[in-house]
């Protein structure tokens, strides 16, 4: 195998032309090829060149502020933009916006397989993630502004079944990440926290004609890399670009922790101080008592994060098996900006990989954040005002896990609720009612899990609903809580009120551990 072009992080720039579909991979900062856009930023900033790019990423890419993605959200040089999550892209929300740019917001899981399914040459892929919330065309096809003309979701019927097609994608350049490349162009990933759709991409952009550029921290000779270790081959890749150490953390807020490759020794549980208790661990508290054991779950971004740390306080997290969208099996699952990875996994597969086994209906559990929900049980993660967060890999898992529980506070906004051993006093609400009457846009269609009899969970501090097929129903409130000043009145709607209406769990609000034990599955 001839030697692969070893470049500066701005000689791979300029091989970027006008035009181009660019795949970026990472997510959120693990695996992120911060170099490489850093120096395409660079590059438009002198020359004004490239332009009109067509950007591709699944993902969400950024720090919420200069990083990732957010370094190429200039006016001129990005034309479309094709994206799972949005949330810390807030430079490309902008440009959304104010309709400089056009795009699609499409779920994190089908971009992924979307890579896999063109590069092998499919016309697209066909699945039933997004029927009934905005991805599907009879609502806005995942459009994500009115500039946005270009159908890229379609309606389609198989034996009597709706699903929905999304189109191949061809691109022109990919920016990915990796730790060591031998001079063929080998890459692996071991000091990485994810290994990500890289693969597939790399196999995409081959298949089109394109150039694979692959950012790297270490350069070995030919023949000195273990093939089994090898996870992107050289066959796939165009050029290596060697950076610095510097340029390469391992997640946005950490340079490097080796727990995240399972490296070190493992805390045990009773080494760990307990967190604070806040309104929101009560609710990660009563999202725990759902914990089945020997289930497959995943935790989503947010509060969600919290259970996990709940169970590891309480010694259970071993008895159920955490997963993260991007690939992590077993193991704690990190927050804020290095959440995607965890902490001691046993294994990590590709994002592609994970998502089939969702698509599949491998998760048992997910637990997943709670912005807006209407009296239907629709909700909405995806866009508040102006505001384009996305959807993520939020429309895949809860439309494919067996059960689903949507955890966040009953209310939004600057509040004041005093936690007691015998409840919850409320010296001051949020200001800002998440039970509406209608969302703004449905992230997670209630009509299509009551149609697949989808058990649904709402968790908040103060009330637990279930989904019927009526809507929402209270089947549970927390001690010191009036129903109607602080419930009822606090939402756009009435609920059905169960006639065995239980008061929440009494351990939720008290200051030592809760001793769970799981639930059998």
């Amino acid at each position: 195998m001839r030697k692969k072009s070893q470049l500066s992080s701005e000689e791979a720039a300029k091989l970027v032309k006008d035009g181009d579909t660019v795949i970026l991979g990472g997510f959120i900062g693990s695996a992120v090829p911060d170099a490489l856009e850093s120096a395409l930023e660079r590059r438009y900033l002198e020359t004004k060149t490239p332009q009109k790019l067509n950007l591709v990423f699944a993902a969400g890419q950024g720090d919420g502020k200069e990083k990732a993605v957010n370094r190429l959200a200039h006016e001129g040089l990005v034309n479309h933009v094709i994206g799972g999550h949005w949330g810390l892209v807030p430079k490309l929300q902008s440009l959304v916006y104010e309709g400089k740019v056009t795009g699609h917001n499409l779920p994190q899981g089908v971009i992924c397989q979307l890579y896999r399914d063109s590069a092998a040459g499919k016309p697209g892929m066909i699945t039933h993630v997004g029927l009934g919330t905005y991805i599907d065309p009879r609502f806005e096809g995942g459009k994500v502004n009115q500039q946005t003309v270009e159908d890229k979701v379609q309606l389609t019927e198989i034996a009597g079944k709706e699903y929905l097609f999304y189109p191949r994608i061809d691109a022109d350049i990919a920016l990915l990440r990796g730790t060591t490349a031998d001079e063929n162009g080998n890459i692996s990933m071991e000091e990485e926290c994810l290994v990500l759709e890289n693969l597939a991409i790399a196999q995409l952009v081959h298949n089109c004609g394109g150039k694979v550029i692959v950012q790297v921290k270490n350069i070995v000779k030919a023949g000195e890399m273990p093939p089994q270790s090898v996870r992107v081959p050289g066959v796939f890749v165009d050029a290596i670009v060697l950076c610095d150490e510097s340029e390469h953390p391992q997640t946005f807020s950490e340079p490097f922790n080796p727990a995240y490759i399972g490296r070190g020794e493992k805390p045990h549980a009773s080494s760990l101080e307990m967190s604070p208790l806040d309104i929101k661990k009560v609710i990660a508290r009563r999202a725990a008592l759902e914990l089945k054991q020997d289930a497959i779950i995943n935790y989503g971004i947010g509060l969600p994060e919290l259970i996990a740390q709940v169970a590891r306080e309480e010694d259970i997290s071993e008895k159920a098996i955490a997963t993260v969208e991007p690939g992590a099996i077993g193991g704690t699952p990190a927050g804020g900006l290095s959440f995607g990875a965890s902490a001691y996994p046993e294994a990590v597969i590709t994002q592609d990989q994970m998502f089939d086994f969702y698509g599949g209906g491998g998760l048992d559990q997910a637990f997943l954040g709670l912005a807006e929900v209407d009296r239907v049980g629709n909700i909405n993660v995806s866009k508040f005002g102006q505001k384009l967060v996305g959807c993520g890999g939020f429309i895949d898992i809860t439309q494919n896990a067996k059960t689903v529980y949507f955890c966040g506070t009953f209310t939004a906004g600057y509040s004041d609720i005093k936690i007691t051993e015998s409840g919850l006093q409320i010296i001051q609400d949020g200001h800002i009612n998440k039970f509406i009457e209608q969302v703004q846009q449905i992230t997670f269609s209630a009509h299509t899990a009551t149609l697949n009899s989808k058990p649904v969970l709402y968790i908040t501090e103060r009330a637990v609903f279930q989904l019927t097929e009526q809507g929402l129903e209270l089947i549970e409130i927390a001690p010191g809580i009036d129903l109607e000043k602080d419930i009822l009145s606090k939402m756009g709607f009435s609920p059905k009120i169960s006639s065995e209406l239980k008061e929440m769990d009494g351990r939720l609000f008290s200051l030592q551990k809760m001793n769970l034990s799981m639930q059998n599955r």
